[in-house]
């Protein structure tokens, strides 16, 4: 069963399928590149799909056969051009807490999803949107997907978390290697380089990759809350903070409804039925 949710544009479409809650960057003719009214939207949907109960799991793909190609470089060079008119108001200053606020509608919002996000990227992840594709706790990436820094061929240094993403994913050497020279990184060697968890086939990609969402969305909700609190506070506690979270939350897992049922389930040798309770 699905149901089509209200983005405010049709630059942003989101959809629940089941437990799954489904974003699709949707501006093909420009492969998906980012624009304002993007921003708004994840701004209200990423909310929305963490407070609903029937959302467990969060897809985030691109229409058209692309991802997202990042900032809309067209865009950018029209608003260079003589006679242009005038620019956003707040100068640097102004611009700055403009992208900030973006950034933490999108890459922060995605992080701190209290719910599993899987980025879908059927073809090229470039910039930003590969900063954005990063943000995600998983990548499933179709053969035909290319992941591109991209900042360096525009002259810019990089924006919504690539950076910091990257470096944990992949070590700063390695990092500043990718950012400085923006290769394209094909499917295979992007995978080599665990910047995505899988490759799937181009045909039905789209399909495949709802499935593997849909069969992560049948484990325990609050347990997957749980670890990924743990596992992004891992990144920056030391051990003794990580280990008194685990403990906390450990016991706060085991206290559940599912945990009581995946229990039985594995003395009766059966698959467990998770509520979220």
């Amino acid at each position: 069963m699905t149901r089509d949710i209200d983005t405010g544009t049709t630059d942003l479409l989101a959809h629940v399928d089941g437990h799954v809650g489904v974003i699709t960057f949707n501006r093909p003719d420009r492969r998906n590149a980012l624009s304002d009214a993007m921003y708004e939207a994840f701004g209200a949907v990423l909310p929305e799909f963490a407070a609903d109960p029937e959302v467990r799991v969060v897809m985030l793909t691109g229409a058209g056969g692309a991802f997202c190609a990042g900032g809309d470089v067209k865009q950018m060079n029209d608003s260079h051009q003589p006679g242009a008119g005038p620019r956003r108001s707040g100068g640097v200053r102004g611009a700055t807490d403009q992208l900030r606020t973006y950034q933490s509608k999108v890459s922060l919002a995605i992080h701190r999803l209290p719910k599993p996000v899987v980025a879908a990227i059927p073809g090229p992840a470039a910039g930003a949107g590969m900063s954005i594709a990063l943000a995600a706790d998983i990548r499933l990436a179709a053969e035909r997907a290319i992941i591109v820094p991209a900042f360096a061929n525009v002259g810019a240094p990089g924006d919504f978390g690539g950076s910091w993403f990257l470096t944990q994913l992949v070590g700063t050497a390695k990092a500043k290697e990718l950012y400085f020279t923006s290769p394209r990184l094909g499917s295979a060697e992007a995978l080599d380089l665990g910047i995505v968890n899988q490759v799937l086939p181009d045909d039905g990609f789209d399909k495949a990759a709802l499935d593997w969402c849909h069969s992560l969305a049948e484990r325990a909700p609050i347990a997957m809350r749980y670890m990924k609190e743990n596992l992004n506070r891992a990144i920056t506690c030391d051990l003794q903070t990580a280990l008194d979270a685990e403990a906390a939350n450990m016991v706060l897992g085991m206290s559940t409804s599912d945990h009581r049922e995946a229990a039985a389930a594995f003395v009766e040798k059966r698959p467990p039925v998770f509520t979220g309770e």
